[in-house]
């Protein structure tokens, strides 16, 4: 792999991670535009391990704290944090053992990309709209494990590309009764385990002959540029809602549909 073209990937990957507009699709699209090989689940799995540098680095004071909280304060938010996380990283570690051959094959068919970058798109502006604009919110300290296990299930949802890990996880925080803030927060932290685990589990599939160069450049790029999105988000959200991203997501998945129905790309 060239190294201008895993930057490429690297600055695609840091910049939708956490975005709510689903990095694999953007990773499975853009190298289809420029006539380029498809990376594969297991390289942009490993270059993830970039955007979980970012986010550790991000919330670093959050994560030193826990495990004291979970010994002296095991009744707060931050002592009952880590079992939460636990809780709500199972259905996509089931999900993921289950469907890894179809996530790797069938699911990144560019028509699927597309299908889920609209469907969850309307979702996401229905979902903002009559549960983001509530008056009050619940605080995270409310959140219970079966709050964490419906978050997880909605996590392991992103296995299909183009439905987006933050924006699946994020919606259903919000139809929870959480604020949009303290929902990307969440979301964030829950993503730990996830790439983690997901780029342990593709490693031997991504570490091939010469291919060493290419993901410490793509992994590298996507820490720098994952920081950066992170950061963005956590302040837009403090004012903002996700209709734009989800108006984002609709007009490139109908964009990536009339592609296809025209034959400048293949669906599959």
């Amino acid at each position: 792999m060239a190294l201008w073209y895993a930057a490429l990937l690297g600055l695609i990957q840091g910049l939708t991670e956490y975005i709510p507009v689903s990095s694999t699709a953007h990773l499975r699209v853009v190298p289809a535009l420029l006539g380029q090989p498809d990376p594969g689940a297991a390289y942009t799995a490993v270059i993830q391990l970039g955007t979980l540098l970012a986010v550790i680095i991000y919330f670093a004071k959050d994560l030193a704290a826990l495990p004291v909280a979970v010994f002296k304060s095991p009744g707060t938010f931050e002592g009952r944090l880590p079992w939460l996380l636990a809780v709500g990283t199972v259905p996509i570690v089931i999900a993921g053992l289950f469907l890894k051959n179809k996530v790797e094959n069938e699911l990144r068919a560019l028509a699927i990309v597309a299908c889920a970058l609209v469907v969850v798109g309307i979702a996401m502006a229905i979902i903002d709209h009559h549960a983001g604009g509530r008056d009050s919110h619940r605080p995270l300290s409310a959140m219970t494990y079966a709050d964490a296990l419906l978050i997880g299930c909605a996590q392991a949802m992103a296995l299909v590309p183009g439905v987006s890990r933050s924006g699946s996880t994020i919606c259903a925080i919000l139809l929870l009764g959480f604020a949009r803030a303290d929902a990307a927060r969440f979301s964030f932290l829950l993503s730990i385990p996830a790439i983690a685990g997901a780029a342990i589990f593709e490693a031997r599939d991504a570490f091939r002959p010469g291919m060493l160069p290419a993901l410490a450049v793509g992994t590298g790029v996507a820490a720098v540029t994952g920081y950066v999105s992170i950061a963005w988000l956590m302040r837009w959200l403090g004012s903002h809602s996700l209709l734009g991203f989800a108006l984002y997501r609709i007009a490139c998945g109908a964009a990536l549909l009339a592609a296809i129905a025209a034959g400048f790309l293949r669906g599959v």
